[in-house]
């Protein structure tokens, strides 16, 4: 009997340790399933992510300067002004007040408010602004995207002293960066042009920025910037229309222009430069800058600017793809594709809507690993960036900060 007990007694315990052993399993293997299963996608969560690995892969460990890899690290004004706004766009502000302390200590030039466009190892080994390089002159766009960064922030985080930074760079670009040409406002490349003293100055229509110089009207009303965003369009217009150094136009803005001081007559620049009116690396920013502004504000020169750029809707349907650099008259310059590309041109893509919008979106979010929460291949800073900002502004993404009232402020406004 006592034999029978025992026996009776290992089988239950044995039993219930087969029972407790199943049970674990499918726990685990739920458990696993569940692991296994993308996350619920979100185009907010995968901006997040992706700003998450743009800091940890291109914002140097500690000083948090924006590094271009594809360039030795240097580190230019520019990518100061992309990595402000993104922060502020994703209310970083820890990344904010760093990158723009260090931009300030590092690359904010003494003897104005604007920041110097270049900075990187000297060839003594030491680190600073390249000045042989011209890296002590400032580049207009860095300028006015690093001063609209300032004012969202006050905004956003309503602290005074982001205001009194942007107020100066705001001031500066007007005095340095903005030329008088037949009695109106135009914005130039950088500081140089406005005192070189050659009969025409030197002008990147993707530097222009309709939306910004709007709000910069808002703070810095006795000067004309109402002024500088309707000479913007009238510029992209003029060199969209124009063959320039090519026999026909496909109407697409130019890389570079130079605008004459006394006619305002436009032309290309100086083969000798080696800029081009290609539809490339720089140009390819205009239809997002524009969209921005048309999603902004509803300027109605936005929306014509934008419809102008029928050429890409075209090529779209032809090839099922924008290619990276177009010549003026719209001869692909090369085969391949770019994140970038993708990312300016959405502007034109998302304005338009429908099926063409959707579909040239897709090509960026393809690029993206849900289940991993980054980039399916590295990309480069440049890519990084511009595929960024198109994905942000087909997702509406982009606020305009600056209609967000603070919740206390003694500011000017």
């Amino acid at each position: 009997m006592e034999n029978e007990k025992n026996s009776l007694s290992v089988l239950v315990y044995v039993t219930i340790a087969a029972v407790v052993a199943l049970c674990l399993a499918f726990a685990f293997n739920i458990g696993n399933i569940a692991n296994s299963r993308p996350p619920v996608f979100s185009k907010i969560n995968m901006l997040q992510a992706l700003w998450y690995e743009y800091k940890a892969n291109y914002l140097e460990s500690g000083t948090l300067r924006a590094l271009d890899k594809q360039r030795d690290n240097i580190t230019t004004s520019e990518g100061q002004s992309y990595s402000m706004l993104r922060a502020v766009w994703m209310d970083d502000k820890a990344t904010f007040d760093a990158v723009w302390q260090w931009t300030k200590d590092n690359m904010q030039r003494r003897e104005d408010h604007l920041v110097s466009w270049l900075f990187g190892e000297r060839a003594d080994g030491s680190y600073g602004v390249l000045s042989a390089e011209g890296g002590a002159n400032s580049a207009s766009d860095a300028d006015t995207d690093t001063a609209l960064a300032l004012l969202f922030a006050w905004k956003r985080w309503n602290s005074e002293s982001y205001f009194g930074d942007a107020i100066g760079i705001v001031r500066d670009i007007w005095e340095k960066e903005v030329v008088p040409i037949g009695g109106k406002p135009y914005l130039a490349a950088n500081n140089v042009e406005k005192t070189a003293g050659k009969s025409d100055i030197l002008v990147n229509p993707s530097y222009f920025a309709p939306y910004a110089y709007k709000i910069f009207a808002q703070v810095d009303p006795d000067r004309d910037w109402l002024g500088v965003a309707s000479t913007s369009y009238d510029v992209l217009a003029e060199s969209s229309r124009l063959p320039l150094d090519k026999a026909a136009t496909s109407f697409l803005p130019p890389d570079w222009i130079t605008i004459d001081r006394s006619s305002g007559a436009i032309s290309p620049p100086p083969a000798s430069d080696g800029l081009t009116t290609d539809f490339s690396f720089d140009a390819i920013r205009v239809p997002w800058r524009i969209a921005l502004d048309y999603a902004w504000t509803g300027d109605p020169r936005a929306k014509a600017a934008l419809g102008r750029l029928v050429f890409l809707s075209d090529e779209w349907k032809k090839n099922g793809a924008i290619y990276s650099s177009y010549s003026h008259d719209g001869e692909p310059l090369s085969d391949s594709v770019s994140p970038a590309t993708y990312g300016g041109v959405i502007g034109y893509f998302a304005a338009l809507g429908g099926e063409e919008g959707e579909a040239v979106y897709r090509k960026l979010e393809s690029l993206y690993d849900p289940n991993e929460s980054r980039w399916l291949t590295p990309q480069s800073y440049y890519d990084e960036n511009w595929a960024w900002f198109g994905m942000a502004l087909q997702a509406g993404a982009l606020q305009d900060l600056f209609l967000v009232k603070p919740k206390a402020s003694n500011g000017t406004l």
